[in-house]
């Protein structure tokens, strides 16, 4: 498993950075894993799920429009059944509001030819028949549903395999985003990111598939080493508890889930000082109600949950940093895919 992990996490390897156009400034996106509410400590099941959190979309739609925001929703299949889901995403990505992009979590995910259990929960473990099948299931399943065919994917839990790059060009698509910046998931049977910064890349030779990582960046007084250390950080939790509390280096996700709006300010201000173009903000769709996550269990982390968003914005607009849509970047990166 562990040795699966590590080629996942070779194949993503760099293959040269993104050459940004001169005038495209600073930019931020905001991507939301849009998904069922299910239980995250608790076994994988292919049913029993809900998607009471999917009538909260409209909510952080109507929210972030107010900024002139278009966010991506990378939808599951458990999102794109349910018809008033689809109908959301529909009018909104009709109006260019929003886009939408493949979240594939392949327990509930047809076909159905794997076990059950926390190995094949990444897809990127699973044989690469099935793991395209799958992608192509949802796929196509969005298209017909929402009426939009997805140029961009996420793995469910990151979970990128040593085939994914080989399918998703074949597939077409011009984007991937399940890199999670200086994240190491190999002791979960996932794959291994420690080595791999929050700068978009392209995936391939002829630059036609590029990665937007996850937003991450490490602050402290050892944050140039960065490169160096991050595996340590990762293998070790008390090693990255006492760089932590030492604040010798601290990693910073950019997300409204167990981050403050302090921490987040701070990991914006280090990621515009190392010149970094493009910031990825995610969360995921169950946080926008009660009861479904660890980050909002109550009416009052709700309102914090806004209020966050509120305070992170208006940091990045006086920071000279403005949202950018995915047919934007895409048309940044000299991809006509953005206008599929």
């Amino acid at each position: 498993m562990f040795a699966r992990a590590k080629q996942a996490s070779q194949s993503f390897g760099i293959n040269s950075q993104v050459r940004w156009p001169t005038d495209i400034g600073r930019r931020f996106l905001i991507t939301v894993d849009t998904e069922e509410e299910f239980d995250w400590e608790g076994p994988f099941s292919r049913s029993g799920h809900t998607n009471i959190s999917v009538g909260k979309l409209e909510r952080f739609q109507s929210f972030v429009e107010k900024y002139g925001i278009e966010p991506v929703y990378f939808v599951d299949y458990s999102i794109v059944e349910e018809e008033k889901s689809a109908a959301f995403l529909r009018s909104v990505t009709a109006q260019k509001k929003a886009a939408v992009g493949v979240h594939l979590h392949p327990w509930i995910n047809p076909p159905f030819e794997e076990e059950l259990n926390n190995y094949n929960s990444y897809a990127g473990n699973l044989p690469k028949e099935l793991e395209e099948k799958k992608i192509v299931a949802l796929r196509d399943a969005i298209e017909s549903k929402i009426g939009k065919r997805p140029i961009i994917y996420r793995a469910g839990r990151y979970g990128v395999g040593p085939n994914t790059i080989e399918i998703l060009s074949r597939l077409g698509f011009a984007a991937d985003s399940s890199v999670r910046a200086w994240f190491d998931y190999s002791s979960q049977s996932g794959p291994d990111f420690a080595h791999i910064g929050p700068e978009p890349f392209w995936l391939d030779p002829q630059q036609r598939l590029l990665e937007l990582p996850l937003t991450s960046v490490f602050s402290g007084m050892l944050r140039k080493q960065a490169n160096v250390l991050s595996p340590w950080f990762n293998r070790s939790k008390t090693a990255a508890a006492l760089f932590s509390n030492s604040k010798l280096l601290e990693r910073i996700p950019l997300t409204p889930e167990g981050v403050s709006a302090r921490e987040a300010k701070e990991a914006i201000d280090i990621a515009l000082d190392d010149a970094l173009k493009l910031l990825v903000f995610s969360f995921h769709s169950p946080s926008l109600s009660t009861g479904h996550t660890p980050y909002v269990q109550t009416d009052d982390d709700l309102d914090r949950f806004y209020d966050w968003w509120r305070e992170i914005i208006d940091h990045l607009l006086e920071s000279g940093v403005s949202s950018i849509s995915l047919e934007e970047l895409t048309e940044a990166c000299g991809l006509d895919e953005g206008k599929a």
